[in-house]
């Protein structure tokens, strides 16, 4: 307990800049402790509303009835690409109507309207990448930056070792506090990085198999499109 507090008393007589870098350091960590909680509560409620919403376009076939459940399910990434996808069926349908040949949609989207809705899906992809990386790249920056700034620390505790030498007379009395001051920012510098480097990993490796998720989803849902537009009960196009 003694030496403890003995640390203490070091890091509290030290020059402002250590403790500068201290607060730096600490600060930068609560800050990835933060965004480690917070993207860990948005990964598990996107990969479960998207295995609800899965689930309930696995036994649907009216795009009606999945576009208003995709709409009740915001959290869902493969649902925001659905409703993408599902709102420009509606412009074609739309645009189709106005110019009165709103009878041709099936052939039309056949034709030419799959690029446009391959785009709105990559769209949807991309929207959805964008809302559940945020703040990601914060976690990759604390995890390079850190471990720099604890070693600006080391350096300068060293520095202040080396004045302590020369005004100390080369007693161990005079060296110590600088050496301690050295080591932990070094120690507070690592303890910042790792866990935001491990998050950052972690959490890509989550939003990898999530993008892979979205990419067969994608499929899927061009192949229900394309079975609609085979279906005689869906010559209409959307439903």
């Amino acid at each position: 307990m003694s030496e403890k507090m003995n640390i203490l008393e070091i890091l509290l007589q030290s020059g402002i800049v250590v403790q500068l870098v201290l607060l730096m350091l600490i600060a930068a960590s609560v800050l990835s402790w933060a965004i480690i909680f917070q993207k860990k509560k948005a990964f598990e409620k996107a990969e479960n509303a998207n295995e609800n919403f899965a689930e309930f376009f696995g036994t649907n076939q009216s795009l009606a009835e999945i576009f208003e459940k995709a709409s009740e399910n915001s959290d869902s990434t493969v649902g925001h690409m659905f409703r993408r996808g599902y709102i420009e069926l509606t412009k074609i349908k739309e645009k189709l109507k106005s110019a009165g040949i709103e009878d041709q949609y099936a052939s039309y989207v056949r034709e030419n309207g799959i690029y446009a809705l391959e785009r709105a899906l990559k769209q949807g992809v991309n929207d959805a990448n964008s809302k559940i990386e945020h703040r990601l790249p914060i976690l990759a920056s604390i995890g390079s930056i850190t471990p720099f700034v604890g070693l600006f620390g080391t350096v300068w505790g060293i520095i202040d070792s080396f004045t302590g030498l020369a005004t100390g007379g080369g007693s161990i009395e005079a060296v110590a506090p600088g050496i301690a001051e050295a080591l932990v920012a070094t120690a507070v510098g690592l303890a910042a990085a790792i866990p935001a480097v491990w998050a950052y990993n972690y959490f890509s490796s989550r939003l990898n198999q999530m993008n892979s998720d979205m990419e067969s989803f994608g499929q899927e849902f061009m192949n229900l499109i394309e079975r609609s537009l085979l279906s005689s009960r869906d010559k209409d196009g959307v439903q």
